[in-house]
């Protein structure tokens, strides 16, 4: 156009001066000056042909008289001026035209001198522009003119002017914002760059010169430009400096492939990376660019003898750099298998520097649960290599700080697992020593993953055996100053030395406690070095290994039996002595099997019992002496406590005395209450005293969690004799009396430690739950508490236990004040007073229910304190007592127990686990036999059903994240013993399957001969057909695996499982909604389940086939949605009628029946027909039934015609798949009738998404509820759970699936586990699509589009509408439904009429595709991929098969491989893709063009 306009304007006058001045005239635009460019741009080439002898005078005196002023009036008016005319857009466009003219009158005028000139002046700009603000758009046209007039500049003679254009122009790219930042950036450098000289060098300097850390995008955006002079290929001319060999230059690549943060600085880094590779590959010359560290690893290196291995492994790191950008996991899952290449050709060149800057970046991340998990899984994979020094050990410790940030204890736990694998494989144990690994040890958490007696710790002991003497010496000492040795043994027997011998000035007299890590590592060390000894031999030597034990710790038992008789022991040794036994003891006890065969802690605890004498003097002196005076002093109340329990639970031969520990408890308890009862004696509460009041009360706690624990009342004799000890014990419980906070003494001769100190709250808050863990223990082991009214009270009964109202109330008082993590004591005593008060004070019970439901509703299921606080909770409120009496009485209890139950459901969708501890403890305490339970337990399971029937259907649909941490939770509890994580931590149950595991294995153990139970399973049963039918009228749509078809599943499950239960009378209630059910549309795998159970009821109740019979005689308007339904059931009539005394009449009835459907307009149904024909036919045949021979030459006829027909297009082949399909073929109602079949096989086979499988396993670990004699088999009995799901589904004539079906499909199909054939329709799709096209008086393509992977309506109706355009063969879709699409409808408009539609549903799209291939068309992808081909340079065959991907996921990589070949659209934009419908569109039109031109040609 632009020629064209040249020519006429060159056709009005030839005098170009006259032209030239003729455009100069009039207000200046940017429609002129682009008009004068073009008409330059025709003279500069007929003066390149020899005419034109006044161009160059006339080029001048554009340049000077219009251009120039021009350009000077647009820099000295920027834009956004007041007086700015043009506008911004306008006025940059008009500047782009006016540069650009402005170099093509340079370029005619043929003088340098005029462009050295310009840039002179436009440089002095730019300057000036760049140190005002406000004047960005003077600098903008100041580049304008740069870069039109750089390149005519002479690189010697202006060659100082082109360096200080260059450096000026950089300094402006690098530093500043805004267009003409950009401009120079983009244009004036790289178009200074070119030109070589100077201007390159001064650019190239800049780059490289050292500076801070500026951005990177501007940087490698001129890198970019650049290119093709920093990085030359062989034999070009002035190339520039090698951009291979400079550090700098790859660390600004690295920075943009690493923390770019926009997509086209990391675009532009990978194009370098790219073209250096290239550029070496080519030259074939060794290259090398060091790090300029002194060991640190190559940032480039090129080798010509490895040309292969390093192209191929450049060509995958790019490529997955590429498909990372992208950050769709189906993309990239792909591309994945290449990094195992990619990281064993980088480990193999440079193992340990690559695994060290890697474990170190992994350190300086914040990472979720399941990245690190899997992260650390593939780090524990690497084969074993000496790769990693103390270095590497340290950054494995921060990456194992890095996986405590997760609330995901399993997840938490398994990485902890591989990282310590990690450790093992890699480290090269002669660069760390025993102290390096004892210190990365004590990074784990013992408690979540390295548990003593698991595989990982007798790994870990094989590992030090095997490398004990290997391990080298630290440069300086430890963190103990323990000077190392190469030995496990002298190592540990130095480490526990040093650990009890505290320096002289650590007196700890009224200082803090010893830092526990200390005696936990001390504790790891000893057990770890007594096992390795242990395995050094073959055969267990316990006397071995009992002096090795004896050898490590006999400093420390040395320390302990001195405590009760040496007083003047350093109080800082008696606390790391103390807190070094605690620790052992608590480590030493081995998990998983192991427990059984143990050795090691037997001879631990005869160790110490040796000890015990001293350690429970030391105790009740410290404890009772007044020696515990500080704040401080409560941490150490809270040590020797811990000790006294640990000590009071270890087993062991005491002799008639009995075990000393024990034998402290009397004189601790009387002691205690003494200190009470004087400390409320009025006097003054000061520190000291106040401290001790709170030790006497922990000490009590103490005395009954050991009582409680031992499972035995203290014998304890007091003086008077006429006090007993329950009584005083309860009067020293001043239940509304806190702790108050210490005064000041007057006159003391020592500071008083500050009480005003944050930690005062706390304690007294220990100090309330301390009363209430006494309170809890007596109201335990007093259960026979007095009556409730005022006026009968029992003398002498403590105070307590006199007014259980008034306890209550302080119960509910002290849970205001106490923290969440102290209320469990409070619990416990609730739950054994509200029965005694719910029927006559009920107002208070309601509070009590209410403040405690409070407390847990505001906690996070992430808190440790969270479970335990619910499981107390739920004991509390939900006690069989407490249920039977508020059902009884039917009051407000009643109501508010049931609003706080359905409370509970509804917390479980957002926290997983809530309902599941419901459950388990209701089912425990109604169902039968149950230990401890009294009979009349069950009664509460039918005042309280509806937690049953919500426990039958529970189970939500989870968000893509949460069911991500389920599913690898899962993968990790599947990992078994292999991962000490499963051993270590209590496997709580919490996965929302147990709740309705938990509920079926209640069910089973139900007796059916008890009338209670009877009673409560049929009212169940109706309970669940109601809440059937109110989920199947409900408006929301019932897609495939939502909610609303899950809740459906769930409901004949649990029918199916209780209809053995079921008598005929019951039976007579149920059975017309059975059958109604029937006639409602739904999912196939519903349907599979009211037909199995309808089967079920016709076979053992015969009684009822009439009914059946009258199903097939509703109306057709009726029947049209359901009749396959019935048909199925039909297909099973050797089971219906197999207790049937006289089954001719039946099977008369059955084959009019299934004749009559046999000729139904709907191919479905006919299809469903003629099954139960074959069935029912088969069996007339068998028992030779002479009166059906007028009929044989009918259904003979009927059956061997869908056999036989061979123009019947799909009818063939539908009729074998039917009758392949398992329903029909393998399934045998009774013989399948079991759990694993109804929970397992049957969702499987019927396409649920696998969240509804549940495996059969998980009924045998739920050991909450026992199995029970009556309970269902099982397993199958058959080889049904063999089978793979079928490519049929059961679909209604008329149902109507909408967008959400086809996605929920497809996306099932996309992820299935375990893949399996689809066979693809035999639709004789040539001769439908020629005999169409022939009707319409179009021309025949070959080309198919197939759309079965897109689901948005308006996609697939623009495509329909453009492959009927131009004249696809057909278009295929995922379902025809989709026609009736409104959305589909508007972009199509009717163009579905005139073009053939061939529905291939997205399963059958493999079996579709090999099928077209063998018809000799050629399947192309439209995909980017790494081999792809572009559209520009793809020459399309004949039969050419369009497969066109989903519009978020692309086409499946499964499906990838089954292409002939991929083609993608060249882009040169940012964004990454097109959208489905327009890339569809190009390659439809590529296609329609290039078959024109040949039938052109031909």
């Amino acid at each position: 156009m632009e020629w064209v306009l040249a020519e006429a304007l060159l056709g009005l006058s030839r005098d170009p001066r006259v032209l030239l001045r003729t455009l100069c005239q009039g207000e200046a635009s940017a429609e002129r000056v682009e008009t004068l460019h073009f008409l330059l741009q025709r003279l500069e080439d007929e003066a390149a042909r020899g005419g034109g002898d006044a161009l160059p005078e006339a080029a001048r005196e554009v340049a000077a008289g219009y251009l120039v002023p021009l350009l000077r009036r647009l820099r000295t008016c920027p834009a956004g001026a007041p007086d700015a005319d043009p506008p911004a857009r306008p006025r940059r466009r008009l500047l782009r035209a006016a540069g650009a003219a402005l170099r093509t009158c340079a370029r005619l005028a043929g003088g340098p001198p005029l462009a050295a000139t310009l840039a002179e002046e436009a440089l002095r700009d730019l300057r000036a522009a760049g140190a005002v603000p406000g004047l960005e758009g003077g600098a903008e046209a100041a580049v304008e003119v740069l870069a039109a007039v750089g390149p005519c500049l002479r690189p010697r003679e202006d060659g100082p002017l082109l360096q200080r254009v260059a450096e000026a122009a950089l300094a402006l790219a690098l530093a500043g914002d805004g267009e003409a930042a950009a401009l120079a950036a983009g244009r004036l450098l790289p178009a200074l760059g070119r030109g070589g000289g100077a201007a390159l060098r001064a650019v190239w300097g800049g780059l490289v010169a050292p500076s801070g850390p500026g951005r990177v995008g501007p940087r490698l955006q001129v890198l970019s430009a650049l290119a093709e002079r920093l990085l030359p290929a062989p034999g070009e001319r002035e190339a520039g400096p090698d951009a291979r060999r400079c550090a700098r230059f790859w660390r600004t690549v690295q920075a943009g492939l690493a923390d770019a943060e926009d997509a086209l600085t990391r675009k532009q880094a990978r194009y370098l990376l790219q073209r250096a590779a290239e550029v070496s590959a080519e030259q074939g010359v060794p290259c090398t660019c060091g790090s300029g560290e002194a060991n640190g690893p190559s940032l480039f290196w090129w080798s010509g003898e490895k040309k292969e291995e390093l192209l191929k492994f450049w060509e995958n790191y790019i490529l997955i750099m590429e498909t990372l950008e992208g950050n769709q996991i189906h993309v990239i899952k792909p591309v994945l298998p290449k990094l195992n290449s990619l990281f064993e050709y980088a480990v193999s060149e440079e193992t340990g520097s690559f695994l060290l800057k890697w474990i170190q970046k992994m350190s300086s991340r914040h990472w979720c649960a399941v990245p690190i998990l899997f992260l650390s899984k593939a780090l524990a994979s690497v084969p074993r290599c000496k790769a990693l020094g103390l270095e590497g050990l340290l950054a494995l410790r921060g990456v194992l700080q890095c996986t405590m940030a997760t609330h995901q204890i399993l997840l938490r736990g398994a990485a902890q697992c591989h990282l310590l694998h990690a450790a093992m494989n890699l480290v090269d144990v002669e660069e760390v020593s025993l102290s390096d690994i004892s210190a990365f040890l004590m990074s784990l958490r013992q408690e979540e993953s390295l548990g003593r007696g698991t595989a990982l710790w007798t790994e870990l002991c094989d590992w030090l055996r095997v490398n004990e003497s290997c391990f080298g010496r630290p440069s300086t000492c430890g963190s103990l100053g323990l000077q190392e040795t190469c030995s496990l043994n002298a190592y540990v027997k130095s480490l526990v030395q040093e650990y009890i011998t505290s320096p002289a000035w650590e007196t700890g007299e009224n200082g803090r406690m010893p830092d526990w890590a200390e005696a936990k590592l001390v504790a790891l060390m000893v057990l770890l070095a007594v096992d390795v000894e242990g395995r050094k031999v073959q055969h267990s030597e316990r006397q071995r290994t009992q002096n090795v034990l004896r050898l490590f710790l006999e400093p420390l038992l040395d320390a302990l039996t001195k405590l009760g008789s040496n007083a003047y022991l350093p109080l800082r040794k008696t606390d790391r002595c103390l807190q070094a036994l605690v620790t052992l003891l608590r480590t030493c006890s081995p998990k998983g099997a192991s427990a059984r065969d143990d050795e090691v802690s037997p001879l631990l605890q005869d160790l110490v019992a040796s000890a015990t004498e001293s350690i429970s003097n030391f105790l009740l002196r410290r404890l009772t002496m007044n020696e515990l005076s500080s704040v401080a002093d409560l941490d150490r109340c809270h040590l020797y406590l811990q000790v006294f329990a640990e000590l009071a639970g270890l087993p062991g031969k005491w002799g008639e005395r009995g075990s000393p520990i024990l034998r402290i408890i009397a004189p601790l308890r009387n002691a205690s209450i003494r200190h009470l009862q004087d400390t409320d004696s009025g006097l003054v509460p000061t520190l000291g005293r106040q401290v001790q009041r709170a030790v006497s009360m922990a000490a009590l706690a103490a005395v009954c969690e050991v009582c409680a624990a031992l499972d035995q009342t203290p014998e304890l004799q007091l003086d008077p004799p006429d006090a007993g000890p329950p009584e005083q014990l309860l009067a020293a419980l001043p239940l509304g009396q806190r702790l108050q906070k210490p005064q000041p003494e007057e006159q003391s001769s020592l500071p008083e430690e500050p009480s005003s100190s944050p930690g005062w709250g706390r304690i007294a808050a220990q100090y309330v739950h301390d009363q209430w863990v006494c309170l809890s223990f007596l109201l335990r082991t007093h259960r026979a508490l007095p009556p409730t009214s005022e006026g009968a009270l029992l003398d002498p009964v403590p105070p307590p236990l006199q007014t259980p109202a008034r306890t209550l109330q302080a119960a509910l008082a002290a849970l205001t004040v106490l923290p969440s993590d102290r209320v469990l004591p409070v619990f416990r005593c609730m739950k054994l007073l509200v029965p005694q008060l719910l029927a006559s004070s009920e107002p208070v019970c309601i509070e009590a229910f209410d403040m405690a439901w409070k407390i847990i509703s505001t906690l996070s299921n992430t808190q440790l304190v969270f479970w335990s606080n619910l499981k107390a909770f739920v004991q509390f409120v939900f006690d069989t007592k407490v249920l039977t009496i508020a059902a009884k009485i039917k009051g407000q209890a009643y109501f508010k127990i049931k609003e706080i139950m359905h409370q509970m459901i509804e917390m479980s969708a957002v926290k997983t686990g809530v309902f599941n501890m419901l459950i388990t403890h209701c089912c425990q305490s109604w169902g039968v036999p149950a230990p401890g339970v009294s009979q009349g337990s069950f009664s509460n399971a039918a005042d309280y059903s509806e937690l049953l029937l919500e426990a039958c259907v529970f189970g939500t649909v989870f968000r893509r994240d949460q069911r991500l941490i389920q599913d690898v939770q899962t993968f990790i509890e599947n990992l078994g013993h292999d991962c000490a994580a499963n051993v270590v931590i209590e496997n709580t149950k919490r996965e929302d399957h147990y709740v309705r595991v938990c509920a079926v294995k209640f069910l089973c153990l139900l007796d059916d001969s008890s009338a209670s139970h009877k009673a409560f399973m049929e009212d169940l049963a109706i309970k669940l057909l109601e809440k059937e039918a109110l989920v199947s009228s409900s408006r929301t749509r019932c897609y495939a695996n939502s909610q609303q078809h899950r809740v459906q599943n769930r409901v004949w499950q649990t029918l199916l499982v209780l209809f053995p239960r079921f008598d005929q009378n019951f039976l007579n209630r149920i059975i017309d909604k059975i059958f109604q059910a029937g006639f409602i549309n739904s999912q196939a795998s519903i349907k599979y389940y009211i037909e199995w159970i309808i089967i079920l009821i016709l076979h053992k109740f015969p009684q009822f086939l009439p009914k059946f019979w009258d199903c097939f005689s509703c109306g057709e308007e009726h029947l049209k949605t359901s009749i396959c339904t019935f048909l199925s059931v039909l297909s099973h009539l050797d089971i219906i009628i197999q207790n049937l005394p006289e089954k001719r009449l039946a099977l008369k009835q059955a084959l009019v029946i299934a004749l009559q459907w046999g000729f139904s307009h709907n191919f479905s149904v006919r299809l469903y027909a003629l099954v139960a024909l074959n069935k029912a036919w088969g069996m007339c045949k068998t028992l030779r039934m002479g009166e059906l021979d007028a009929l044989a030459s009918v259904i003979e006829s009927s059956l061997s015609q869908v056999e036989s027909t061979p123009g019947a297009g799909n009818a063939k082949r539908n009729w074998q798949r039917i009758q392949d399909h398992f329903f029909f073929a393998a399934f045998h109602p009774l013989q399948d009738y079991c759990l694993e079949t109804i929970f397992h096989i049957l969702p499987r086979l019927a396409g649920l998404v696998e969240d509804e499988w549940i495996a059969i396993d998980k009924f045998a670990k739920f050991t909450d509820l026992p199995s029970g004699a009556g309970a269902h088999r099982y397993l199958s009995a058959t080889q049904l759970r063999e089978l793979r799901p079928g490519d049929w589904a059961q679909q209604d004539a008329g149902s109507h699936s909408g967008e959400a079906d086809n996605q929920s499909e497809w996306t099932d199909v996309q992820k299935k586990v375990i893949p399996w054939r689809h066979a693809a329709p035999d639709a004789d799709l040539e001769l439908a699509f020629q005999d169409r096209a022939a009707k319409l008086g179009k021309a025949i393509s070959r080309l198919i589009v197939v759309a079965s992977l897109i689901d948005k309506p308006t996609n697939l109706g623009g495509l329909c509408r453009t492959c009927e355009v131009f004249g696809a063969a057909a278009l295929v879709v995922g379902s025809l439904q989709c026609v009736s699409d409104k959305q589909f409808q508007q972009l199509s408009v009717s163009a579905e009429q005139w073009l053939p539609l061939v529905e291939v549903k997205p399963p059958q799209l493999a079996g579709y595709l090999r099928q077209k291939q063998a018809e000799g068309y050629t399947v192309i992808g439209v995909e980017q991929t790494a081999r792809s081909t572009a559209l520009t340079q793809y020459c399309f065959p004949e039969r050419s098969l369009l497969l066109l991907g989903n519009e978020r996921e692309g086409i499946p990589a499964s499906l990838i491989q089954q292409l002939d070949v991929c083609v993608e659209i060249p882009q040169r934009g940012i964004t990454r893709s097109l959208n489905v419908h327009v890339s569809g569109a190009l390659l439809i039109w590529e296609y329609a063009r290039q078959q024109g031109r040949r039938g052109a040609q031909a």
